[in-house]
């Protein structure tokens, strides 16, 4: 019975493929064709720019949201959060950079919209040029810049580069803004990174005191102090203060 059942299957396979043939050779198969060609207008090629110039910004996107906006900061100091805790992974990473992110959103929103209204709305309608555009979209961000800059830094930057000193902002070239931008931000985020540390770490040394008075001197300090330093962080709403802090920093 097995037999007849696997020869009849096989029966039926032939003749699909063979009824498949033969339709292939009554209707042959064909291909859609794909054409490209280059030309067209002046509107066209602008476009095109357009585009490109598209592409490119949100190519170079992460670096800017690192380099030229308040989240340097933010992720840092959160970091140092962690850190301080003792919570190892948690918050989890992913956490605590969209927390950064959105943070920086929030903070930087004013630049933005200042950027939008002077540059890229006039640029999109035609009203303005490339050039304009970039150079009005560098001047609110190059005002924020300033703000949180060190002038120490800045001229590191203005000898290593040897140029003579600057006698308005304008002289000072973006180029030479945005590092000395990054280092001012570092160090603004490590002094607020030890502010934190300080009272846990006052509170880890208090545990390791009275663990040695009693005799407990195997029993990791950071074992009993976790929980005390997440209930101290809780009651005093440190996540609220933390985020007030880092808002108020950039005002």
């Amino acid at each position: 019975m097995r037999h007849h059942r696997a020869f009849a299957l096989l029966i039926a396979l032939l003749i699909l493929l063979l009824s498949g043939a033969a339709l292939a050779q009554a209707q042959p198969l064909s291909l859609p064709k794909v054409q490209m060609s280059v030309g067209g207008g002046e509107g066209d090629w602008v476009g095109a720019l357009r585009v490109m110039a598209l592409l490119t910004i949100l190519t170079l996107a992460p670096s800017i949201l690192l380099t030229m906006t308040s989240f340097t900061r933010i992720v840092i100091v959160l970091s140092f959060m962690r850190q301080a805790l003792g919570t190892q992974q948690s918050p989890p990473n992913q956490v605590l950079v969209a927390l950064a992110l959105f943070l920086s959103v929030f903070i930087m929103q004013p630049v933005w919209s200042k950027v939008h209204t002077d540059a890229l709305a006039p640029f999109m309608a035609g009203e303005i040029n490339q050039t304009v555009a970039l150079e009005r979209a560098q001047e609110p961000v190059r005002a924020f810049m300033f703000k949180h800059t060190r002038q120490k830094d800045l001229g590191l930057f203005i000898r290593a580069a040897g140029a003579q000193r600057p006698k308005t902002r304008a002289d000072v070239s973006t180029w030479q803004l945005i590092p000395a931008f990054i280092i001012s931000e570092l160090r603004t985020a490590f002094q607020m990174g030890f502010m934190l540390y300080v009272p846990f770490l006052v509170m880890d040394m208090v545990v390791a005191s009275i663990l040695m008075a009693m005799g407990m001197m195997m029993l990791p300090p950071i074992l009993i102090s976790l929980p005390f330093k997440i209930m101290l962080f809780v009651l005093v709403d440190g996540w609220n203060l933390l985020v007030t802090s880092l808002i108020e920093s950039f005002q």
